[in-house]
């Protein structure tokens, strides 16, 4: 099968028009903008991505819209600090635009889309972003307070965590290193665009991170896939698995290779898709204590096949599937006739080498700065109620006091890279 064409269908069945991607889309940006009105806030890093933001620019002016504040208002820094938040609200107040074009990768759409939620209720509800934190809140603020949110533009530059299309804004408070989600389909963007042909000027460490994190998405959801969504959720695992298992080691060694960058673009995408008919678990839930020393997808990329291990029993019909598409392209032997916990350890080395033919880290330790502290602080928030839904998304549910008993030979497994100190729920 064509992965490709079948990851254009998938996304375009999901989507429909509200989404533009492929290669050279970038200049629809302008009339997508002029449909919403004629100023636009534009929200994008003005160094590395100068060339691209210069473009979005030129391509709004053509249409006939303007720089609301006659300027580009900066970005956020990675993971989305909380201050970023509330810097980019001050700039959706003070310039009162009739859209907001985002430029970025997933942190500053997540930021957007949070700094566009305390605009709209910050004085009707609280400019408090921790009020938000948590499932459909800024949702049933909107319904309670008559007030609606100015549209948004989402142009992602990065094959990443698919922010461009979901419901979710991952938001980040530095002090104490803890990621929190806010979880809401009003944050969904009101329109994405991703022309794949911009990855090409991102680092390769970006690229990689994007890929893995394709993985978690789409592996995370067809683990938990309930019977309405098994059977989506295991197509679109199985198109997005491939194209990051076909094409990702391509980058590593191209990083200039179009086709390639377009297929972990879609992966990507795919992941998106994933993660709005199912959730995210375990994985997930440990990368938001990693934020200081590693990329999101490369978090989740290392926790994954340890969680494989602890859900084993419940998830054998989909370890079937994974082993079988990783061993196709030359990663770990046959699943076939294997079961139980030996199954899902062939699926964890499978999972591991393909990290490591990538050049992507495969245990916690490998990390730089990574302490004993982040085992202690991943553990505490497993049992914070604001992520509890992630629990609560596992194959085996898991509830605050089965963390220290589960969770933690897990993540001492994860530290040291040895999966026989996993126990299975």
């Amino acid at each position: 099968m064509d992965q490709m064409k079948r990851a254009y269908e998938l996304l375009k069945e999901w989507k429909g028009d509200s989404y533009v991607h492929g290669l050279g889309v970038l200049d629809q940006v302008g009339p997508l903008a002029a449909a919403f009105g004629k100023r636009a806030l534009v929200v994008s890093n003005t160094t590395y991505m100068k060339p691209i933001a210069d473009r979005v620019v030129s391509y709004l002016k053509s249409a006939g819209v303007e720089l609301a504040g006659g300027v580009i208002a900066p970005d956020a820094k990675p993971n989305a600090p909380r201050e970023d938040v509330y810097r980019l609200e001050s700039y959706i107040l003070h310039t009162k635009p009739d859209s907001i074009v985002v430029i970025g990768g997933g942190s500053s759409i997540d930021a957007v889309k949070a700094a566009n939620a305390l605009a709209a209720l910050g004085s009707k509800v609280t400019p408090e972003i921790d009020h938000y934190f948590g499932t459909n809140v800024v949702s049933d603020a909107l319904a309670k307070t008559n007030t609606t949110l100015i549209p948004v533009i989402a142009v992602q530059t990065s094959a990443s965590s698919g922010a461009h299309l979901t419901k979710y804004a991952n938001i980040t408070d530095p002090v104490v290193g803890q990621k929190k989600l806010i979880v809401d389909n009003a944050l969904v963007p009101t329109v994405g665009l991703f022309d794949y042909e911009t990855t090409v000027s991102m680092p390769i460490s970006v690229t990689i991170d994007g890929a893995l994190d394709a993985i978690a998405h789409t592996f995370e959801v067809f683990c938990g896939a309930k019977e309405a969504t098994y059977e989506k959720a295991q197509q679109i695992a199985d198109c997005a698995i491939s194209l990051v298992a076909k094409y990702a080691k391509v980058l590593v060694e191209d990083p200039k290779n179009v086709e390639a960058r377009e297929a972990i673009g879609l992966a990507t995408d795919l992941g998106g898709y994933a993660i709005m008919i199912g959730g995210t678990s375990g994985a997930h839930l440990t990368s938001f204590s990693l934020v200081d020393i590693v990329s999101h997808g490369t978090a989740c990329g290392i926790m994954n096949p340890y969680y494989a291990v602890l859900y084993s029993k419940a998830i054998q019909e989909q370890l079937k599937v994974v082993g079988s598409i990783f061993s196709s392209f030359g990663f770990g032997s046959s699943v076939e006739k294997l079961e139980g916990r030996a199954l899902a350890l062939a699926v964890a080395d499978a999972m591991i080498a393909f990290s490591k033919s990538i050049k992507a880290p495969s245990k916690l330790t490998d990390l730089k700065g990574f302490t004993d502290a982040h085992i202690q602080r991943a553990l505490a928030a497993a049992k914070d109620p604001q992520l509890e839904m992630k629990l609560k998304n596992m194959p085996v549910p898991m509830k605050s006091s089965d963390v220290d008993v589960y969770m933690e030979p897990l993540l001492r497994a994860a530290a040291s890279g040895d999966l026989s100190l996993i126990k299975e729920m």
